[in-house]
């Protein structure tokens, strides 16, 4: 497989994926910021600029089985010290198809560079964009390799309206055609419920590699 990492996510969201045959491809980094694993079903992608001989020596001490070494703890913590990153936690990646029409929640969008979600957004995501609705906030920028990745808030007391699902339903409206991804943390299962309620597919796990200097307040991330 000679596609980039952009041509594979392009593909995931088409619905069509690496062959599921256990194998793992290694492409370079979309940019000098995102490095990562991803995991689709029996087959990962590791993106990194690091030695691809070294990354399968990696694996191949990870001890474990070969479908799920790329997510073991052993091969991440390598992967970390070898390229001086971190991570924040492996999460369910998702993604939903653009969507026609108006939002159906009425949305502010802040223009503030001083705003706390478009600081912490912009360590993570370019071309990030902020609204504000009754009961939340939708966060939307331009994450790994281009794609268009959105994050919610929901305020406390208005959790259980939908309201998760209405912003996350915006954001595919929002973004010029192109598919919205999230990277959800597996155990956030009420934001897992309001993405799928919201046309959301799962298509693999994700671990992000962070540079210091992008930690940070921490990612940017669904919470419904």
């Amino acid at each position: 497989m000679t596609d980039t990492l952009g041509d594979i996510l392009d593909a995931a969201a088409r619905g069509v994926f690496p062959p599921a045959d256990g194998g793992t491809t290694i492409v370079p980094q979309p940019s000098a910021r995102d490095a990562g694993v991803l995991a689709f079903t029996a087959h990962s992608v590791v993106f990194t600029d690091e030695d691809p001989d070294w990354v399968r020596g990696a694996l191949a001490r990870a001890d474990c089985d070969a479908l799920a070494a790329t997510m073991n703890a052993r091969f991440l913590t390598a992967l970390m010290d070898r390229t001086g990153r971190a991570s924040d936690t492996v999460d369910v990646l998702l993604t939903g198809a653009a969507l026609p029409g108006e939002p159906p929640v009425a949305l502010t969008e802040v223009d503030d560079p001083g705003h706390p979600r478009v600081v912490s957004a912009r360590r993570r995501r370019d071309g990030v964009r902020v609204w504000t609705a009754d009961g939340g906030v939708l966060v939307l920028g331009r994450g790994v390799a281009g794609r268009w990745e959105v994050a919610v808030e929901v305020d406390e007391g208005a959790r259980h309206r939908g309201v998760g699902r209405r912003l996350v339903t915006a954001a595919r409206q929002l973004a010029g055609g192109a598919p919205v991804w999230a990277q959800v943390s597996a155990g956030n299962a009420r934001s897992l419920r309001a993405f799928q309620a919201a046309g959301y597919r799962p298509v693999g796990s994700e671990v992000l590699l962070l540079r210091a200097g992008d930690r940070g307040a921490g990612r940017s991330r669904a919470r419904s």
